[in-house]
């Protein structure tokens, strides 16, 4: 473990005021692979033409914006590196995070292929959903999906979007304001005893037994196509990052919270397609109490985590690596590490207070992971060397939600989300 003594970043790093309070583990991955283009594997699991579609179905819909890329040229000098960008999905279709680009893209595929098979056309446009074209086929058609919270609540946007049924079950953990976000999009929502991962085998039975259509973010394997849409929606986040970076060169380093994997394993991809064998390196970051991807890749093979997985970044609270997400993160992950919740809580409150200058900014508890990890590297000379950050680095993070729990960030931060500045 890197700690518990305080660590001032040295001043040949930076004029840096942080210290590194913060217990943390970090793990240099034994099955990375550098220098080597994207491979055949994980093309089979997300590609460029899989990226095409996704985007030509979600930009079609309502509402759709390119999130903003916001430089930090305050902490990059505190943290003593050459940049850092932050992509912000704080305001995604109004739901406060990414994750509309993943359950409710692989609903509208569901939707899609479906109708194509009941009608016997070759092909559904997303036209066709968005205007009611087959609304008494999609009235019949139930989706469901269990979730931390913000996936169900893209699943059931998306049900809502395309006039489907959806009931989404959610695990004991998940606060009441989550559930009642769900629920005022219209979906039935049960709560089910036990963790995510609970919920989730809950999720896939009672749709095996009902005839409804099963809409996960993670893959046992055995489950494939919807897993792999929510994913490959998910790219569309990291595509936009690449566009909108203001120098030509690779960023160096991207540092991403895990869960499940699928935003991980989405953006590893994408930076690797587009750069190569030149791909920044890319350190995934989860809750001490639930590291599935940490002990994952220690062991090199997946390993579930057992207990209650409780974190204050619940929707990273999650005990079994998605299968898909395992064949792209086995050689593409160069590093894993396990934060505390109050390193991420710390994260949060770093962002309203705008401490180095930057734009204050509204960021949930489970996307300030990637961030808090950088920062615990960042003030630790002994962690900088093992994942080569230094005055040239170049940080590419991603703040995947905004305040989804308004309650719960106002308790950590302080203040009310509306009443920090953006």
């Amino acid at each position: 473990m890197a700690g518990p003594r305080p660590v001032r970043i040295d001043i040949n790093y930076g004029m840096s005021f942080f210290d590194n309070k913060h217990l943390f583990e970090l793990m240099l991955n034994p099955s990375a692979i550098s220098g080597v283009p994207y491979g055949t594997a994980q093309a089979e699991v997300l590609n460029a033409e899989g990226l095409l579609k996704a985007k030509q179905v979600i930009c079609s819909w309502p509402g759709y914006a390119v999130t903003p890329l916001i430089d930090f040229p305050g902490l990059a000098r505190a943290t003593g590196i050459a940049n850092i960008h932050y992509k912000d999905e704080a305001q995604r279709f109004g739901l406060k995070s990414f994750k509309p680009l993943g359950g409710a893209y692989a609903v509208a595929r569901l939707l899609m292929r479906t109708i194509a098979t009941d009608t016997r056309k070759q092909e559904i446009s997303i036209h066709d959903l968005l205007d009611g074209k087959y609304k008494e086929i999609c009235a019949g058609i139930t989706v469901t999906a269990a979730t931390d919270g913000n996936h169900g609540r893209s699943v059931a946007w998306g049900a809502r979007m395309f006039g489907c049924r959806c009931i989404i079950f959610i695990n004991e953990a998940v606060s009441e304001q989550r559930e009642h976000a769900i629920a005022d999009l219209g979906a039935v929502v049960r709560r089910n005893p036990g963790s995510y991962d609970d919920a989730v085998r809950t999720a896939r039975e009672t749709a095996i037994h009902e005839g409804w259509h099963v809409v996960p973010d993670t893959s046992d394997g055995c489950i494939i196509e919807a897993p792999r849409n929510v994913t490959q929606g998910y790219a569309l986040m990291a595509a936009e990052s690449i566009e909108q970076l203001p120098y030509n060169t690779p960023p160096t380093h991207i540092f991403l919270q895990a869960g499940v994997g699928g935003m991980a394993a989405a953006t590893c991809a994408q930076f690797w397609q587009h750069f190569g064998v030149d791909r920044p390196k890319t350190i995934l970051v989860e809750p001490d109490g639930s590291a599935c991807w940490f002990e994952s890749l220690k062991r090199k093979e997946p390993v579930v985590i057992k207990g209650s997985l409780d974190s204050l970044m619940g929707g990273l609270a999650c005990g079994e690596v998605s299968r898909l997400a395992w064949i792209i993160l086995k050689p593409g992950a160069n590093a894993a590490m396990k934060i505390s919740d109050e390193a991420a809580a710390d994260a949060m409150r770093l962002l309203a207070a705008a401490e180095c200058g930057d734009a204050p900014l509204v960021a949930g508890e489970s996307g300030v992971a990637g961030l808090a990890g950088f920062l615990a590297i960042a003030g630790d000379r002994a962690a900088r060397g093992k994942v080569g950050l230094d005055s040239s680095s170049r940080v590419v993070l991603f703040g995947t939600e905004g305040a989804t729990d308004p309650q719960a960030y106002a308790e950590i931060v302080g203040r009310k989300p509306e009443a920090i500045a953006v």
